[in-house]
């Protein structure tokens, strides 16, 4: 069973306290606490960052920081030894953010420096990136090359997924960021976790490129998220539960991200024999059947909705099948206490 989450409220004229409001006015007046405000309009930057484009001392940026995430308007957290900065989710932030900070004249002198530097940055990024990428590039297009193809695979995730809106949407084991390149533009929120710091710099490289700046990047563990990564209307395992040693609790904490009436795509090898995948690549698991699939959906209180599987062709040199799963919470907004939720005996739908 989940627990209750009372309804997210949304904001709307009159909703920000005078209090709030003037707190948030003071801490954006200010000429260096402004410019870091329009660097984060644009993507998450570190202190180290902040202090190359502003041209800034760290305990001087540290302390612009700190104001701005007193005053509610910037929220940070930690990626391994890094914290990054970005703007608040908070209704007075966006308020800010919408009306002020987007106001800002993009052509305005220093302003224009602070972006050809921030540019500087990210080619900085780029380059990191790259680097880790090549490094480990081989290992990754041979397991590719193992099951069917991503174009295949992609494409039928957004069958499966079919029209309803992306809403808020959260990656789990985000990697390098693919599922949300292909999901974020249609999404309000969006937000991948992974916890390797070195596959969300290459994540945050992608979706720099992708031009996604309303996209978070977390570093964090998918057996324990964070308490305010809740609400989402689509939660994301792609191919994620292989390396796990308890898959069946991932799918329960994915779960309870869930809103009621969300939905959890799981994709995943289906059963197959590749020992060196386990030897090798960290496999934990070498695939799942539909009988253990739908009892971590049952166990989670979610009714399995559909579900599909691609088989390489006859003449394919890829030889592992790969599950797509979709599963949604039942429970009705606003039905307190939660209603029992079906379990692996409900209905459900084979997609073609």
């Amino acid at each position: 069973m989940h627990d209750a989450v009372l309804p997210e409220p949304q904001a709307g004229p009159g909703d920000f306290g005078f209090g709030a409001m003037l707190a948030a006015l003071e801490a954006a007046g200010e000429a260096t606490r402004l410019r870091i405000l329009a660097l984060l309009a644009d993507g998450e930057l570190t202190v180290t960052e902040l202090m190359t484009i502003l041209g800034q001392s760290q305990p001087r940026v540290s302390r612009h920081l700190k104001l701005l995430v007193e005053a509610g308007l910037v929220d940070r957290h930690r990626e391994g030894a890094w914290a990054f900065f970005r703007f608040a989710e908070k209704p007075v932030a966006q308020a800010l953010r919408a009306g002020i900070v987007a106001a800002l004249d993009p052509a305005d002198d220093i302003l224009a420096g602070d972006r050809r530097r921030l540019e500087a940055v990210r080619a900085e990024r780029r380059s990191h990136a790259a680097a880790y990428f090549a490094a480990h590039a081989a290992d990754w297009n041979r397991i590719r090359a193992l099951h069917v193809p991503e174009a295949e695979v992609e494409a039928a995730i957004l069958a499966l997924l079919g029209g309803e809106p992306a809403g808020a949407v959260l990656d789990l084991g985000t990697g390098t960021g693919r599922m949300l390149e292909m999901l974020a533009p249609g999404a309000s929120r969006a937000v991948g976790l992974d916890v390797s710091p070195a596959m969300l710099a290459v994540a945050r490289v992608n979706l720099d490129a992708a031009g996604l700046k309303h996209v978070q990047l977390r570093q964090g563990d998918a057996y324990a998220l964070p308490p305010d990564l809740q609400r989402f209307d689509l939660v994301i395992l792609h191919q994620v539960l292989h390396y796990l040693d308890d898959p069946a609790r991932a799918v329960r904490e994915a779960a309870r991200a869930l809103r009621p009436g969300g939905r959890l795509l799981i994709v995943d090898l289906a059963p197959h024999q590749e020992e060196a995948l386990r030897e090798r690549h960290a496999h934990r698991r070498l695939g799942f059947s539909p009988a253990e699939i739908e009892s971590f959906l049952a166990e989670a209180g979610l009714a399995g909705e559909a579900s599909r599987l691609l088989r390489p062709g006859p003449d394919a040199e890829a030889k592992l099948a790969v599950s797509l799963w979709l599963g949604r919470d039942t429970r009705i907004e606003g039905d307190f206490p939660l209603r029992a939720v079906p379990g692996s005996s409900s209905p459900h739908r084979e997609v073609a």
